[in-house]
């Protein structure tokens, strides 16, 4: 998508150019990187496509170093290779694995509920060592799940998203901690591999180092070492100077490195009987045998760095060499040593030694999607190694051929399992652009081989200064996850090795210049770094004597200029891409800034898209690149456009339709609709907006309304975040949104026969069927309600051996009734809306693509257009939410002098105790943009403005930048030149407020008012979807009462708490109803509803189905329970069948029946 996107929001419409006017004052250097590109390339060096492969000859020509020429598949197919019989007289070996043409589009995956995949192939080679004959084959290893576009994945017709993974990077870590009786410090190391056995020392407080193999018994380390076969002599000769493992070569006994495999095989396996060789094959698998230790290239590479060794990145098991260079860094940082000799860039240079910080983000890197993915390959193709073992011993050798040796479905299920039921594969958040694209930008350290949420620590989750630029330190889950899901930072990227750089201005001699660098965490503690907002003189030299800048550990201080080795490259570098769509940012408070980030998220597309006024310039980044805008792929001029498609004829040749998406229902039953943005005739260039997807305008991301805000108490309406609306918006669909929901029914085989689709259903009056067409399905355009059939259907009733003569007469008058049962789908409780969509598969013989014994599926749409109403949640960009309270007539609202009434009335207690002022600056400055203005001469305030900005027409969208925005003093000046009105007044002071006066009086309000414009999202926490009340319905199996929660259709418990409330009151009658015939007492509720029905009296209660559980659990404890009457009769505790038939018979109702389904709807 990077190539599609310009760095301006210019757009073809009308030839018009839709641009912000910005009150940035630092000119960004570096344009806002491929937001996507944190999925897209690592999938594709995963699958080594051409752009991956046209990459890495760029980084070879460009004389940069490559750590991987080969595809993610390519490595781990040759991993596994040659895979060999016991007896070494086979082998297989697999080579260019590659994918076919991909079976089914993405949209005929989503319709028919398919995997967007490509079969995989791969080359099979098998030898016969013994013949030397050599078998070819290529093999199908399955279908392999391919990316879209956008970064998602189709997995059984439903788009997902695979989250990155934030994990400790293998390497070496030394720690230090404080022995509690002597108060000495301790100082350990741990070696971590990515797969295989730790491997620890240690120095304790007696100065002796210790060995930890696979974390069990500590051993002495001059054993160890000699049992990978060094000498006294030479362990002396490496620790000559290292007085603690000179003292423990004293000490030590065994002196032959037979003897010292035989002690540490004692240790380990301790009971076994122990031989020499087996001791060797030991330790050998444990670190220095690749099949079951690997650093991978990053523990390597970290290893190297750390311990000043050089060694090529594709060594990845231990070396004799990096335990020395350990042990010796270990018990030099022991003695209290700064430094030790060691080798960087074929150099002799000096190590600092220090002792690891594990939250550092130079010690936790990024598995993304493509080493996800691989991983889930390998442990498939582990598990069909040991099958293709088994198969060369039991087979014939001579009819075997690679095709025979291999079983795919290992592999297949692997792979299935991963996209289905993983942690980091999750359903794709798809309630607006911004959230499909922060969903794909999210770094998870939860997940296999992560951490989880009762383990981590405050440490793991706080704030770290390696975050800068990396992560943002703002955008965080507010539940149990905060601060184990994060959010990539607007600017970062990540390396070959899975660590997240940032870019920074390279400064030379003084000199801010255009090259940037990328850099690491741990490249950047090397470094000084001023920030973005560092004054500058016309040839880039700093215009101060002293610069703010960042040292290591996150230290800040005040340095000379020539101290100064990088500069930031913007300021919004060290946020995400949601928290760079609030402005004014900077005059937030954190935790606010948080929930706003989050909030924007959450908005629903309204049914017409605005871009907000007041802006930040990241609208038009963040909606290109979620992908959800259609953007010319080269230059042309438009010759054709209906509503679904769009055709550009193309100046270097050829035509280009573009199809867009209408009315589809996105995975969050919100509405997925293009809008063409161009007409016939329009010259479009490269990256210009074609069709404006869902909550987007003219190519900018549009999540809400600018509204006219007024800050005041009305009435006591908008206590507590409260908020008061104008009856206008709702009037005018100002707040309307779309939305879709999904309905399916598959008629199946049964025992009893087949189930059928049919408009003949029993017992339906005509008044349900009118809507329906001759295959009893619903007719598009329909207006349906609860209860309404959607789709008829009828499933074969088990019955009783019929007579003759009843057979007969069932012959002869054709009585469906008695067979079949009415099934069909219907509106469930409190939904309604239009059929917009009806989609029916039928299942073709032979072919199980439904669905074992379905034969037929109807899939129904069913949109509804929801106004805003009371009780629905309303948004700033702040962290400024509340509830609607009040829909007040627009006559009673507040309004201007000159008549306008405001839209939306916001409580002013809401701004200070939460300290989010900068919705107040966007109110001026969304007034300022909304009148225009013009600065006659040029007033100081104005000096750092650009010049484009000293005039503006009325409605000019305006960007304030993160920390680079207008400030107080240019928002005050600006107010007091806004444009007058026709009787040449400005309705808004200087101050920001303005006289307005009451509704429904006509009176001025006694003190000035703010009001001005603020961008307001509609969120998801829509009334329609939690308002919810229940007569009867199902009941639970067991105790008999009542479900919970709207989506059982359950009743409002009354718990132990309410109880003890209507207890204090004395309200004896009122709880026992409550606890009887509203709840569990089976034939009191069925009474009891007979009697309202028929307007009789209501008899007493009886005994409750809970009490009668609790007998039956005293008895089956041998307790003989009776239950007595006052006179002292026993009570039987079994009800009446007949009482609840005849009940039924006569009410057309079931209270009392013992499914947990049972629900009125069923009877």
């Amino acid at each position: 998508m990077a190539v599609a996107r310009s760095a301006s929001t210019t757009t073809a419409k009308n030839g018009r150019v839709a641009q912000r006017l910005s009150f940035a004052k630092i000119n960004d250097t570096l344009e806002v990187p491929d937001l996507l590109a944190l999925q897209t390339e690592s999938f594709e060096w995963l699958v080594g496509s051409p752009v991956w492969k046209k990459r890495v000859a760029e980084a070879k020509a460009q004389g940069l170093p490559v750590v991987s020429e080969r595809s993610g598949l390519q490595e781990i197919f040759e991993e596994i290779s040659p895979i060999e019989d016991s007896s070494e007289t086979m082998q297989l070996s697999f080579q260019n694995p590659y994918l076919e043409d991909e079976k089914y589009s993405i949209d005929e995956c989503k319709e028919r509920g398919k995997t967007y995949a490509a079969p995989l192939y791969v080359e099979a080679e098998f030898m016969n060592h013994q013949t030397g004959e050599i078998k070819t084959q290529t093999v199908f290893m399955g279908d392999f799940p391919l990316m879209t576009e956008k970064g998602t994945f189709v997995i059984n017709g439903t788009e997902r998203v695979v989250v990155s993974q934030l994990v400790r990077s293998p390497g070496v870590y030394f720690e230090t901690s404080l022995d509690k009786l002597s108060d000495k410090e301790i100082h350990s190391v741990r070696v971590i591999p990515s797969r295989g056995a730790w491997l620890e020392f240690e120095v304790d407080k007696r100065d002796q180092v210790g060995v930890r193999i696979d974390r069990k018994r500590k051993q002495s380390v001059t054993v160890f070492l000699k049992a990978l076969g060094l000498t006294s002599e030479e362990i002396a000769k490496h620790f000559a100077g290292f007085s603690s493992i000179e003292e423990a070569l004293e000490k030590d006994t065994i002196l032959t490195k037979e003897e010292a495999l035989k002690d540490i095989y004692r240790k380990l396996r301790p009971g076994e009987q122990v031989a020499a060789e087996a001791a060797r094959l030991l330790l050998d698998n444990f670190y220095f045998n690749s099949k079951r230790y690997d650093l991978a290239k990053v523990g390597r590479y970290k290893i190297n760095r750390k311990l000043g060794i050089e060694l090529p990145l594709n060594t990845t098991v231990l070396t004799i060499e990096d335990i020395i260079a350990t042990i010796k860094y270990l018990v030099a940082l022991h003695d209290g040593r700064t430094h030790i000799e060691g080798a960087r860039g074929g150099k002799k240079v000096d190590i600092r030694l220090d002792v690891d910080d594990i939250d550092h983000f130079g010690n936790r890197r990024i598995r993304a999607v493509g080493e996800l993915i691989q991983n889930q390959v390998r442990t498939g193709l582990s598990r069909m190694e040991r099958v293709v073992r088994e198969r060369m011993t039991t087979q014939d050798i001579e009819a075997i051929t690679p095709q025979t040796l291999i079983n795919v479905r290992p592999v297949v299920a692997a792979i299935k399992e991963f996209f289905g039921t993983s942690q980091l594969s999750q359903f794709m958040d798809q309630n607006n652009p911004l959230s499909g694209l922060t969903h794909k930008r999210r770094l998870s350290a939860l997940g296999p081989g992560g951490l989880s949420r009762e383990r981590a620590g405050v440490e793991v989750r706080d704030v770290h200064p390696s975050h800068y630029g990396r992560m943002c330190p703002i955008e965080t889950p507010e539940g149990p996850n905060i601060g184990l899901i994060g959010s990539l930072a607007s600017f970062a990227r990540i390396n070959a090795f899975g660590f997240i750089e940032t870019p920074y201005r390279r400064v030379t001699k003084g000199k801010v210049s255009k090259n940037i660098d990328y850099l690491t965490a741990n490249d950047e503690d090397e470094f000084v770094v001023a920030q973005a907002g560092t004054p500058l003189n016309a040839d880039g030299t700093f215009a101060e004597d002293k610069v703010l800048v960042r040292k290591k550990g996150g230290e800040v201080e005040l340095v000379s200029p020539d101290l100064v080795d990088y500069v930031d490259v913007s300021p919004r570098q060290m946020v995400s891409v949601a928290t760079s769509l609030i402005p004014f940012l900077e005059h937030d408070d954190a935790n606010r800034a948080l929930m706003g980030a989050n909030m924007q998220r959450q908005a629903v597309p309204l049914l017409r898209s605005e871009s907000p006024l007041v802006g930040t310039g990241m609208e038009s980044f963040a909606a290109v690149d979620a992908g959800d805008v259609i953007v010319a792929l080269a230059p042309g001029v438009v010759t054709e456009v209906s509503a679904d498609h769009a055709v550009v004829k193309q100046d270097k040749g050829g035509t280009k339709t573009y199809y867009l998406r209408k009315f589809d229902r996105s995975n969050q039953g919100t509405n997925y609709n293009h809008q063409v943005r161009v007409s016939v005739g329009d010259k479009v260039a490269e990256g210009s907006v074609i069709a404006d997807g869902p909550a987007t305008e003219n190519g900018e991301l549009a999540l809400g309304k600018n509204l006219l805000v007024a800050f005041m108490s009305w009435e006591g309406y908008n206590f507590e975040d409260a908020i008061i609306l104008s009856q206008n918006l709702v009037k005018d669909d100002t707040l309307s949104s779309i939305h879709i929901e999904e309905y399916e029914v598959d008629a199946r085989d049964t025992k009893l026969g087949k189930e059928e689709i049919t408009r003949d259903l029993p017992n339906v009056g005509p008044e349900l069927l009118a809507n329906l067409d001759e295959r009893g399905i619903i007719r598009i355009g329909a207006e349906v309600r609860p209860g309404d059939v959607l789709v008829g259907k009828v499933t074969p009733k088990g019955e009783t051996e019929l007579s003759a003569e009843e057979r007969l007469l069932r012959a002869i008058f054709n009585e469906k009734s008695r067979e079949v049962r009415d099934t069909s789908l219907k509106v469930p409780h409190g939904e309604q809306g239009t059929i917009i969509g009806v989609k029916v598969f039928d299942a073709v013989d032979g072919d199980d693509e439904l669905g074992s014994g379905v034969n037929q599926r109807v899939v129904v749409y069913i949109a509804q257009k929801r106004k805003i109403s009371e009780g629905d949640k309303l948004a700033g960009r702040h962290g400024n939410k509340g509830v609607i309270a009040k829909i007040l007539p627009i006559e009673d609202m507040p309004f201007l002098e000159d008549g306008t009434p405001v839209d939306i009335i916001l409580n002013p207690l809401g701004v200070p105790g939460r300290m989010n002022f900068g919705q107040v600056l966007e109110i001026h400055l969304g007034w300022a943009a909304k009148q225009g203005w013009k600065i006659p001469g040029d007033p100081a305030w104005a000096k750092r403005l650009a010049a484009m900005a000293k005039e503006a027409a009325p409605g000019t969208k305006v960007a304030t930048p993160v920390f680079d925005g207008a400030s107080e003093e240019e928002i005050a000046g600006l107010l007091d030149h806004t444009l007058v009105t026709r009787d040449g007044k400005r309705l808004v002071d200087s101050t920001g407020k303005a006289r307005l006066f009451d509704g429904r009086s006509g009176e001025p309000f006694p003190m000035p008012i703010s009001v001005g414009y603020m961008y307001i999202l509609k969120l998801h926490h829509l009334i329609d979807d939690k308002i919810h009340a229940r007569s009867t319905g199902p009941y639970s199996m067991i105790t008999q009462q009542p479900l919970g929660g709207k989506a059982q259709f359950g009743g409002q418990r009354f718990g132990e708490m309410e109880v003890w409330a209507l207890e204090a009151y004395g309200a004896s009658y009122a709880l026992q109803e409550l606890l009887t015939i509203k709840s569990d007492d089976i034939l009191g509720r069925v009474k009891v509803y007979e009697a309202i029905v028929k307007g009789e009296n209501i008899q007493e209660p009886g005994i409750p189905e809970s009490f009668k559980v609790l007998m039956k659990e005293m008895q089956s404890l041998c307790l003989n329970v009776e239950v007595l009457s006052a006179d002292g009769q026993v009570v039987s505790l079994k009800d009446s069948d007949d009482e609840l038939y005849r009940a039924a018979e006569e009410l057309g109702i079931n209270l009392s029946t013992r499914f947990e389904s049972s629900s009125v709807d069923e009877i």
